[in-house]
């Protein structure tokens, strides 16, 4: 009688799915270089949104004791990742529809390497719209006050954030299946997240119960850790505030997204 083969162990199981992890995120990255237009477009928004609050909003804005150029980018950069998380579902539902997770699902490869692969490419654009941020903020105006630690912490901190989110936008993506449907159901959650925190505005402006939630939602603590890492200030609780709502969302988001791709 034949003996089955031995399962491999778990540090060669989790060789085996980080390889096929990073080889997604390689074919997803060559369809930048294939259809450069998508990246093009994907900037273009982030820095409307800078030349329109920097020169038509911000003179009605008011930010005590900071100019609003220097108020505004950290804003911008939290922005970004988490609009940009919004392309996580939408590339997951466009995989899907084409036929493609079902012939990933065919091959010997991890279950979770799609769903890995497509947040950590997104994950590495995220990062190129940030530094364009920081790029065209200094053009208009804004200057890093802090040290080259507290900026390289700051981008890590808008970059984990920015893939906690697309953890969400991948299972509301593997969850409808269609590309239509992930737009609209990507971008319904996030623009509350976005416009009710302290992205483009002071909390303290906004209605008392509309505050206590601005408060202590997760864009306000990230936005709020950019600024004191890059522009100054105590960093420290914004930091961890930050970092325990991405640690939170993963923990909730990642099991159901993986588990929805099971299921597909």
């Amino acid at each position: 009688m034949t003996a089955l083969p031995a399962e491999p162990a778990l540090p060669q199981r989790l060789r085996w799915g980080m390889t096929d992890a990073l080889t997604v995120t390689k074919r997803n990255l060559l369809t930048y270089t294939r259809l450069p237009q998508l990246l093009v477009f994907s900037t273009i928004q982030p820095v409307m949104f800078v030349l329109l609050f920097a020169y038509v909003f911000g003179g009605a804005i008011t930010t005590p004791g900071v100019d609003y150029v220097q108020y505004l980018i950290p804003g911008i950069m939290v922005q970004t990742v988490s609009f940009g998380s919004t392309q996580t579902g939408v590339g997951l539902a466009d995989d899907l529809g084409k036929g493609l997770i079902d012939r990933f699902r065919s091959l010997p490869m991890a279950r979770s390497a799609v769903l890995a692969g497509r947040t950590m490419s997104d994950s590495l654009r995220n990062l190129f719209v940030i530094l364009l941020m920081l790029g065209v903020g200094t053009l208009i105006g804004f200057r890093i006050q802090t040290g080259v630690l507290s900026t390289l912490v700051a981008l890590a901190v808008a970059v984990l954030f920015g893939f906690a989110m697309s953890w969400i936008s991948a299972t509301i993506g593997m969850s409808v299946g269609n590309v239509e449907t992930a737009q609209v159901a990507g971008f319904i959650w996030i623009f509350p997240l976005v416009f009710a925190s302290s992205a483009f505005v002071p909390v303290e402006t906004m209605p008392g119960w509309l505050r206590a939630f601005a408060e202590v939602q997760p864009i306000t603590q990230t936005v709020n850790a950019l600024r004191a890492l890059l522009i100054g200030g105590d960093a420290g609780r914004y930091v961890l505030g930050s970092l325990a709502w991405s640690l939170a969302i993963l923990s909730v988001f990642m099991p159901l997204a993986v588990r929805r791709y099971r299921r597909t």
